[in-house]
């Protein structure tokens, strides 16, 4: 038999990636701007931003990416309330379907959040976990480098671009499949729960407040979080509280005994330990890394 081998066609290619950031800023961040020969996004992951590209300002919130094509001037600030986190990845692309994002704000949903979680979680792995240095112009290149782990941030990459054109264009059958009335039940009462934990960081929250609030068993309540976030309740609600700790002290208005009892820690000693134990830091070197940023 005679086999014809057929060439795969690629719409979206990237060869070259240039940084990847995870920044976690201050409320009075500021960036004087910059412009450069290659594509750039910027997600917030967490908090707001003001972002001036080319002539317009935009006011960018929480799931909300912005693209930057080459050679367009572009700069980001805090508005002075809220401290962000932000996710920058700059990379070289020539393909012809990237005038799709030339001056695109979009917002990403679960599946798009979840590819740009593996680009960064990649990348730390390749490139070394501190990815917030805003001076980096260079990636260093982690010498017991994980196996195909840049190829992994690549075909990630790539598939969040083209998964992003899909929407746009309303074929990304991923939005068919999440419309399934089971599915989109248990993602409403992930968000649910999800939020009353996040509006109750300044109390004391048992596993039982969760099960009563949510009309779920224990077992119920445990395979539901689990499957959707893949970690316990308490376990993350006791992250968001240290990721609220981390957004008190970049503000600066309290310090670090007072935002232990904003927090309902019993003790500043305890809430200095659950810190360290969460972030690997101290909060005082945590403030001071922050710091060090803005300098």
């Amino acid at each position: 038999m005679n086999f014809v081998k057929t060439e795969l066609h690629e719409e979206i290619a990237i060869k070259r990636i240039v940084t990847v950031h995870y920044f976690e800023y201050t409320s009075n961040y500021s960036f004087k701007g910059e412009e450069h020969d290659f594509w750039e996004f910027l997600y917030v992951d967490k908090g707001e931003v003001e972002v001036m590209a080319g002539d317009k300002n935009h006011t960018l919130k929480r799931g909300d990416i912005i693209f930057h094509k080459p050679n367009d001037f572009h700069n980001v600030f805090a508005n002075g309330r809220v401290a962000p986190n932000l996710i920058v990845v700059s990379f070289e692309c020539e393909s012809k379907a990237m005038r799709y994002y030339e001056g695109k704000i979009l917002s990403l949903g679960n599946n798009e959040k979840n590819i740009l979680v593996k680009i960064v979680s990649e990348s730390k792995k390749a490139y070394g976990p501190l990815l917030n240095n805003t001076n980096l112009k260079m990636l260093k290149k982690n010498p017991n480098l994980p196996f195909g782990c840049e190829q992994l941030i690549k075909i990630n990459l790539e598939l969040l671009l083209i998964t992003l054109i899909r929407r746009g264009s309303g074929i990304c059958l991923e939005n068919k499949i999440l419309s399934i009335a089971k599915e989109q039940s248990d993602n409403d009462l992930t968000n649910k729960i999800i939020a009353y934990l996040s509006e109750n960081l300044e109390s004391s929250i048992r596993f039982a407040d969760v099960m009563h609030y949510s009309h779920l068993s224990r077992t119920n309540l445990k395979m539901l979080f689990k499957k959707k976030m893949g970690t316990g309740v308490i376990e993350y609600y006791r992250k968001l509280k240290i990721e609220k700790a981390k957004s008190m002290i970049r503000e600066g208005r309290l310090n670090f005994t007072q935002i232990a009892n904003a927090l309902k820690y019993n003790t500043v000693h305890y809430f200095s330990a659950r810190f360290k134990k969460e972030t690997g830091m101290t909060p005082t070197e945590y403030s001071q890394s922050v710091k060090a940023q803005t300098t």
